[in-house]
């Protein structure tokens, strides 16, 4: 299926993003699926995509020497998978897995630093939407650090 501006228009990572925006966006991607239980990328590979998850569930992990992979997080329906394409030296810093089957839209990640590159409006408005999604994911591993030094902390009250 053909991946159009309209269609864009509707994800909410990109909603209220200027069409002519979403028009040169919708050039660089496509629909894929992936069945559950499907590494989608691993940490150290080369980041050249990035994904709009339309159904299902991802989990994002770390390997970690001595446990293997551990879940940092999990992203669904409207989440942004990826972002390690933006910056040199575009290699994966986590890993993801789809938990269920997931539909997701599929971005070419060198045409959108092209793209960026191109036009600084829409470097701007897509590097600013980016950095919300990395902002949450931020602080919702902040929140699950606290909450595990919480719980084992030294100074807890017995």
């Amino acid at each position: 299926m053909e991946v159009t501006a309209s269609r864009l228009a509707t994800e909410p990572f990109l909603r209220g993003m200027p069409s002519g925006q979403l028009d040169a966006l919708a050039r660089t991607a496509s629909e894929v699926m992936f069945p559950a239980r499907h590494r989608i990328f691993a940490d150290g590979e080369y980041a050249d995509k990035f994904w709009l998850i339309r159904s299902g569930y991802v989990a994002l992990d770390v390997l970690v020497p001595g446990e293997g992979n551990v879940v940092i997080g999990r992203v669904g329906l409207g989440g942004l998978v990826g972002w390690s394409w933006l910056l040199p030296p575009y290699y994966w810093a986590f890993g993801a897995v789809s938990v269920t089957d997931v539909t997701a839209l599929q971005f070419d990640a060198q045409a959108v630093r092209d793209l960026c590159a191109a036009d600084r409006e829409f470097r701007d408005e897509f590097t600013s939407r980016l950095f919300q999604v990395v902002r949450g994911r931020l602080l919702d591993t902040r929140t699950r650090l606290i909450t595990r030094l919480h719980d084992t902390s030294p100074y807890a009250v017995a």
